[in-house]
């Protein structure tokens, strides 16, 4: 089973210096995050210059969060000239039926023609108004659905899902993981150190022969970006517990 890096989790440098941190922590691949404005994370060839020269694979790729159908096309062209299999989009606003609607008529199709798994991830708990969900196809049937899904753990415990149930609902349609922790109340803290039951969720995926990555997405503060003896060590230890129960 794959561990990969997001490069979420150290915003703020360059993508070589990503790729080199992830290498010699010890990661098994990149999970790339496009970012708009962010020249680095858009431009395939040099991706797959670094990805060549650290022996370090594209295994995902994530569209913005801003979803648009131009930017899904511009992720399958990249994917197929990096040789990555999924690629990871998030729900559209709920206003934006068009979207939705392409989305569930067209991407069926492109899944098949291509051979790349294109998943959705489940929604944040953002609402407009202080009680009218952002996003559409957000419920977990909508995941269904949709036949690829992606689970970010932070997520659903910030909507107050309990993180084994939703992934027994899904585990039939689950091709890819963002893993995170909740410390103290707040989101995307490491794996290893929270109140999420990832212990039981890595076992369970274990024990179940995930096939999907399972890559790690915590927010850039919590892994101490900027200090790189600090950041290296929290790299290793999360890298050490995701192994512990999926390899031990």
């Amino acid at each position: 089973m794959l561990i990969t890096l997001s490069t979420e989790s150290l915003k703020g440098y360059g993508l070589n210096r990503v790729f080199r941190f992830a290498k010699e922590a010890g990661f098994d691949g990149i999970d790339l995050a496009m970012e708009n404005g962010h020249y680095d994370s858009l431009d395939v060839d040099y991706i797959k210059e670094l990805s060549n020269a650290l022996s370090l694979p594209i295994v995902a790729i994530q569209t913005p969060k801003a979803t648009s159908k131009t930017k899904v096309e511009e992720a399958i062209r990249m994917a197929k000239k990096l040789g990555t299999r999924i690629i990871v989009i998030q729900p559209p606003k709920l206003l934006d039926v068009k979207l939705a609607k392409w989305l569930r008529s067209e991407i069926p199709k492109i899944r098949q023609k291509e051979n790349i798994s294109i998943a959705l991830e489940n929604a944040s708990s953002k609402t407009m108004f202080g009680f009218i969900p952002e996003y559409a196809m957000a419920s977990v049937g909508e995941l269904k659905k949709f036949k690829h899904a992606c689970l970010d753990t932070s997520r659903a415990a910030e909507k107050k899902e309990d993180v084994i149930r939703i992934y027994s609902a899904l585990k039939k349609y689950l091709v890819h993981i963002h893993l995170s922790n909740i410390y103290r109340n707040k989101p995307y803290a490491p794996p290893e150190t929270g109140s999420l039951p990832l212990e039981s969720l890595l076992s369970k995926l274990k024990a179940d022969k995930f096939k999907g990555a399972i890559s790690i997405r915590v927010k850039p503060k919590n892994y101490h970006v900027g200090n790189e003896d600090k950041m290296m060590e929290s790299l290793k230890s999360s890298l050490k517990f995701c192994r512990k129960y999926l390899e031990g």
